[in-house]
């Protein structure tokens, strides 16, 4: 599809606002420019704050996306075996009428064996989670523990500050030391590097801590390459260093935290020599951060995902987000810390998601996660029924979820029914029965909260459907009539679901005028304490994690695959975001897709030269869970010992059909049931290059 061939010599243009959907914290506002019905531009919204006008390289192309010629417009109804794509159009009523009956007829014997697998191919709350739930809780059908981002630190920060919430982000233009822990924030927040840039240049020292030498580490002043998931460790040490030189308030510990003395007890039984060892850094480059944070005001801490990947994740987030609360730094609008800001939104998710229609009903829950296992698990008691039949959208599980060969046979079964709502045919819409054309955001309604800063956002459809594709709200509610279900909130629009997401919360008229809304969050929202949680303080002992026999301090736990435990698999892998793609969004886009080049490895040069590997040529990256193609880089981004495996490419675009989540465990973390993917441990070795390879 050529949107300029549609294009008439005189248009008529106007432009919408609009909000970006994908799973970023920026949230940006946008500006869709249409031109005679046809999108042919997407810009950042300048009087939108915190976008400042600015988008990043992969929204700023979304009108490609939009009309790619592989655009998925009409419904599509298998016609092959599965997995090879091969599939023949249908119309809607009859791929609608036939997909109800075969649901009815599971839900018959039993609607637990019917799973819905959703995340975050849209954040909108409209088209994300809203009909869909009620579809589902009026069914009966399992629910989704929707854990494969951010479970175990969100559980964290709940057990900690009672919510997901912190420090606003603008304000980090105002400190003076800034710990970037676990973020390529150039490339995965871009909004808040704008902050974190404009307060290097009033002086502030930025540190990054990761384990890769991203893009982000090169441009602060100072990058701890500490080993994958050793971060509670570290965190342990500077709270060991602030106790032994008192660069703690006394007065902020005193009345608004819960637990100082148990904790104090813990960080001393972790002095830098320790962390040094375990984390494999120097202690000298321990003890300076220590100094610098302890001494420093304000100090403020971003922390990012990729920290709470791990084993221990959730500890280590609990032990990150303590820092504040010992040197005071909450006291000021520019200290504390934030991982996320969702916790602030006042969703109210009850009338979206209408829970009320289970009745009395308690059906299990799912982890998405363990999604490989759990599609290939017979009927039992423990487990409940057999699954047969999987509702996709907005996800792509055969790419982005772990171990990702046992999912591929799970939705290969010839007796598991899959639907798949997508713009593509994804490596998961491969494996369908049916394939529904969904929307893209600048089709249809919704509306948005962020997890990097507080602003409320609305997106306007700013044309009309492409082909016959239709909203995921209006799929779900067709389906309901289908279904027979009759329940007035099934007649709900896409408009009205907006409304309802925040009620009398937010002012849906300033919405419609601006675009968005700033919510009434005090500058320095803990500065007096208030957390939200129980006790109204920060919560050093958590007394709801030792209620389940759980340590109710946060503490190092190690990785369920240390580096250097294993004599097979010697190198610890981690699997961070491609900088051009989002999870898998974005990789058929052919000027995103030229940019990436290929799938690779990143490898450190003395690693890749004591297994006589040369940069650019194709390596085996395997473990007992499979093996995956790809091609070696050889570069000091890679520590020694650890190699970074590029994500996330779709399978079917990879050197063998697989991609990096081949190698990835199904194990969980700590806190929240949520994924390990940066703990892995796998070996390389030298491969002969396919006929299928890209040459760079």
């Amino acid at each position: 599809m050529n949107p300029a061939a549609l294009l008439e010599s005189t248009p008529v243009r106007h432009r919408v606002r609009g909000a970006c959907p994908h799973d970023c914290p920026d949230t940006c506002a946008l500006i869709t420019t249409v031109e005679n019905g046809v999108a042919v531009r997407v810009q950042g919204n300048p009087a939108h704050a915190q976008t400042g006008g600015v988008l990043c390289a992969k929204v700023s192309k979304y009108p490609e996306r939009t009309y790619h010629p592989d655009r998925i417009l009409t419904p599509l109804r298998r016609s092959g075996p599965k997995g090879s794509g091969q599939f023949t159009q249908v119309g809607w009523d009859e791929a609608l009428t036939d997909i109800a009956a075969r649901l009815a007829e599971i839900a018959a014997r039993n609607p637990e064996a019917i799973v819905p697998y959703s995340y975050a191919g849209t954040m909108g709350l409209v088209q994300g989670e809203s009909m869909d739930r009620r579809f589902f809780h009026r069914l009966g059908a399992s629910l989704l523990h929707r854990s494969i981002c951010a479970a175990a630190g969100g559980e964290a920060m709940v057990q900690t500050l009672g919510g997901k919430v912190g420090m606003k982000v603008e304000f980090f233009a105002e400190a003076k030391l800034i710990l970037i822990w676990g973020s390529n924030s150039i490339t995965s927040t871009l909004h808040f590097w704008r902050y974190a840039q404009q307060a290097k240049r009033e002086g502030a020292r930025l540190v990054c801590i990761d384990p890769r030498k991203t893009e982000t580490a090169e441009k602060c002043h100072e990058h701890l390459q500490l080993l994958p998931g050793t971060d509670a460790a570290l965190a342990l040490a500077l709270m060991h260093e602030l106790i032994v030189h008192d660069w703690l308030d006394h007065d902020y510990l005193a009345q608004h935290t819960l637990g100082w003395e148990a904790l104090r007890e813990r960080a001393l039984t972790f002095p830098p020599e320790r962390a040094a060892e375990v984390c494999a850094l120097p202690v000298e480059q321990i003890r300076d951060l220590a100094r610098a944070y302890g001494t420093t005001k304000p100090s403020a801490i971003r922390v990012n995902y990729g920290v709470q990947r791990v084993r221990g994740g959730g500890n280590a987030v609990r032990a990150i987000a303590c820092l504040p609360a010992l040197t005071g730094a909450w006291r000021e609008r520019a200290g504390g810390v934030l991982f996320s800001s969702s916790g602030n939104f006042p969703v109210q998710r009850g009338v979206l998601q209408r829970p009320e229609l289970l009745g009395q009903r308690r059906p299990r829950t799912i982890n998405m996660v363990t999604i490989g296992d759990d599609l290939l698990r017979e009927t039992s008691e423990a487990f409940g029924p057999k699954i047969e039949a999987v509702v996709v959208y907005n996800s792509n599980p055969l790419a982005v979820a772990p171990e990702s060969g046992k999912v591929a046979r799970g939705f290969a079964q010839d007796d598991l029914f899959t639907v798949v709502l997508e713009h593509f045919q994804t490596d998961t819409a491969d494996y369908a029965d049916y394939i529904l054309p969904a929307t893209t955001q600048l089709e249809h309604w919704d509306v948005h909260l962020a997890y990097g800063h507080t602003d409320v956002l609305l997106n306007r459809p700013a044309i009309g459907p492409c082909g016959e594709a239709r909203s995921n709200a209006r799929i779900f509610r067709e389906l309901a009539a289908r279904m027979g279900f009759s329940e007035p909130c099934f007649a709900d629009s896409d408009e009205t679901l907006c409304r309802q997401a925040y009620g009398e919360k937010v002012d849906f008229n300033e919405l419609l005028d601006q675009g968005f809304a700033a919510l009434p969050i005090p500058d320095a929202p803990f500065a007096q304490g208030n957390f939200p949680t129980a006790s109204g303080k920060c919560e050093f002992f958590s007394a709801a994690l030792s209620a389940c026999g759980q340590d109710a301090l946060p503490n190092h736990v190690p990785n369920y695959e240390t580096f250097g435990q294993s004599a097979a698999y010697p190198l610890a892998m981690i699997s961070p975001p491609a900088r051009n793609f989002l999870n898998s969004t974005f990789v058929n886009v052919a000027s995103l897709q030229k940019q990436e080049g290929r799938p690779l490895l990143e490898i450190h040069p003395h690693d890749a030269a004591a297994r006589g590997i040369a940069d650019g040529s194709v390596v085996r990256v395997f473990n007992d869970r499979g093996s995956y193609l790809c091609h070696a880089e050889l570069s000091e981004r890679a520590r020694p010992g650890v190699v970074n495996g590029l994500g996330i490419w779709w399978r079917k675009l990879g050197l063998e059909g697989t991609n990096v989540n081949q190698l990835t465990s199904q194990a969980l973390t700590d806190l929240g049931q949520g994924p390990t993917f940066y703990d892995c441990l796998v070996e390389v070795q030298a491969a002969a290059t396919p006929s299928n390879a890209i040459n760079k």
